[in-house]
């Protein structure tokens, strides 16, 4: 999963720190839709990882149906939390 990657296809930027109001918000909503649209499993997760890194993620319950999924998710949490705080 190319974070950087998805970054630039839903805000045109890879630094996102350099968009305007209106433009995080113009991404966050194209973010949004396609995750809701997703149906690929691996797709959907990165989708939902990046969305966890903005801090935008929906909560697990709604976001995967596969107690699997979740698990994954939840891990992928407990990695990220760590990564930030090392920084």
């Amino acid at each position: 999963m190319d974070f950087d990657r998805l970054v630039e296809q839903f805000f045109g930027t890879a630094d996102i720190h350099l968009l305007d109001s209106a433009q995080l918000m113009a991404g966050t909503e194209r973010l949004r839709l396609q995750f809701g649209l997703e149906r690929d499993g691996g797709r959907r997760f990165a989708l939902w990882s990046l969305m966890y890194m903005l801090g935008m993620a929906p909560d697990l319950e709604s976001a995967f149906d596969d107690e699997e999924d979740r698990e994954a998710a939840r891990d992928f949490m407990d990695m990220a939390d760590r990564e930030m705080e090392e920084e």
